[in-house]
């Protein structure tokens, strides 16, 4: 039998005009929505306070604040998904390599890894998205996007797998991949329906580059 699953939305108040891509969904699945309105903490701080108030058969998914859900099918993809994996994005790469700084690109910082990639997403606003195609999906991956991760709060907690606070927002999914790839969990990509508003990147602002010395610190390449 599915259990709840719960939707955590972060950082601004951004997110209350994603809420009606929610209903549709909440209609076929129960729903919760865990907003932290106009957030200034590091995103890190407000997941890992929803593993710990979480109970542990609820799947959570944590979603950026500028994503739209396409599919009102999501609650049942998601549960499905997690029986053929233990945290579960909608893009991914099947490998990481030494000076790796993002899941898209290659150690050089410009090449995307095209043979290696999984999964799409849409991008935009309403009326002028357009679909980003990754690679076939479903697939077992070792890195994932953040701007989708679904997983069951029991596992995370059972593990003691967290978001690092160290990553204010840039590294903290690859370095969450990581870890809990460490701890011995699956990775996988699924096709799920969404939409980003931001095209991503980024990778030249100071906080980025912040960010990306702290990880290659922790983790040494």
């Amino acid at each position: 039998m599915y259990s709840e699953t719960r939707v955590f939305c972060c950082w601004s108040v951004q997110t209350c005009k994603r809420l009606p891509t929610l209903r549709a969904v909440h209609n076929l699945t129960p729903l919760r929505l865990r907003l932290f309105s106009q957030n200034q903490q590091p995103l890190p701080h407000c997941y890992n306070r929803a593993i710990d108030e979480a109970d542990a058969d609820d799947v959570l998914v944590f979603v950026h604040d500028d994503v739209s859900f396409d599919d009102w099918m999501l609650g049942w993809r998601l549960q499905e998904a997690l029986l053929s994996f233990d945290v579960v994005g909608v893009a991914g790469n099947r490998r990481r390599q030494d000076q790796q700084m993002t899941w898209l690109l290659q150690p050089d910082g410009q090449t995307w890894d095209h043979t290696q990639l999984s999964g799409a997403i849409m991008h935009g606003e309403p009326g002028s998205r357009r679909l980003t195609y990754f690679g076939p999906t479903p697939a077992p991956v070792v890195l994932l996007d953040g701007v989708l991760l679904a997983v069951r709060a029991g596992l995370l907690q059972s593990t003691g797998v967290r978001f690092d606070p160290l990553f204010d927002f840039h590294f903290y999914d690859l370095d969450f991949c990581r870890t809990a790839t460490q701890s011995g969990l699956r990775l996988g990509t699924w096709p799920l329906g969404i939409t980003h508003a931001s095209t991503g990147g980024g990778y030249t602002s100071p906080q980025w580059q912040r960010n990306g010395e702290n990880y290659l610190k922790k983790w040494g390449a």
